[in-house]
């Protein structure tokens, strides 16, 4: 072997991991959609204005100026005055934050029981799956936004316990995709070989089972973050959530309807932000299901 061919073996780049492969390809996948990175773009958006946006909005979202209420929007109020004269595009920049907080809290409220118990009830069956499931059909006869209601209303309204209520009812939706997935994959013939090995029912749930299952549950999360934003608007909206004079959109546009002949941009603009981020998640984790089913061609 002459020198040359030596230094070219020495200098060649050794071949990508079989996980920047597949990193790889679910990004040409997830490219192609090309809503689905419109949805991707503006989540980033939305988050980094959730991080900086409140050190930048240009007034105090709870300070009240009644000589200024109902501003129309102009140069000094973009999105007008509401009925206390508080500035709306700073209420909504601040507002952001805490839809964001509200949502992901609770969906990883709702990941991390749901998953669990799916994981438990698919890997177990028999009683232990006939019991949990059970458990998971009653909550689902709900619809979620009653349940949601209901739990708020036995603990009383504030954003914690929005988070709180927004995550249980979460949890059967999780319990079931996770509950299937495993049906699925514990009967495969590496779940077996490990199990003959003399792994512990832990270990190869969580370390074998569990890694393989990821992709709905992603993809279940993003869609959720859609859920969780519009079901805590919602209560919000009917009171159950956020206080005045906490700047969240839900309860923003509940004030706003009192307005909608005389000064609809009280009410338009936080109905907007709502719907471009439910939107944005929604579409968004479309674009996520597509690029992790194996099931999609290239």
């Amino acid at each position: 072997m002459s020198e040359q061919t030596i230094n070219d073996a020495m200098t060649k780049s050794p071949p990508p991991s079989p996980r920047v492969k597949s990193m790889k390809n679910f990004y040409r996948k997830l490219r192609k959609n090309k809503a689905a990175m419109v949805g991707g773009i503006l989540i980033l958006f939305f988050v980094i204005v959730a991080i900086i946006g409140p050190f930048f909005a240009p007034y105090d979202p709870t300070v009240q100026n009644h000589v200024n209420k109902l501003a129309t929007p102009s140069s000094e109020h973009w999105f007008g005055t509401d009925h206390h004269g508080r500035d709306i595009f700073s209420r909504i920049i601040h507002g952001m934050s805490i839809t964001l907080y509200i949502g992901l809290f609770s969906v990883i409220i709702g990941t991390v029981f749901g998953v669990f118990l799916g994981l438990i009830s698919g890997y177990y069956g028999k009683r232990v799956d006939a019991f949990i499931m059970r458990c998971m059909d009653v909550l689902l006869a709900f619809p979620g936004i009653l349940l949601a209601l209901a739990i708020v209303s036995v603990l009383g309204g504030s954003l914690t316990n929005v988070i709180i209520a927004v995550g249980i009812f979460s949890i059967p939706v999780f319990a079931r995709i996770v509950r299937g997935s495993v049906l699925s994959v514990r009967k495969l013939e590496y779940v077996d070989a490990v199990r003959a090995l003399g792994a512990s029912d832990g270990r190869i749930i969580f370390k074998h089972i569990l890694p393989n299952i990821l992709s709905p549950i992603i993809v279940q999360a993003t869609l959720r973050m859609a859920t969780a934003i519009l079901t805590a608007s919602g209560l919000s909206f009917l009171g159950m959530g956020a206080q005045p004079p906490t700047p969240e959109w839900g309860a923003m546009l509940s004030a706003g309807r009192n307005y909608m002949y005389d000064a609809p941009h009280v009410a338009l603009f936080p109905g907007l932000a709502i719907v471009i981020v439910v939107l944005a998640f929604n579409i968004f984790g479309d674009g996520l299901r597509d690029a992790l089913d194996p099931k999609m061609k290239n």
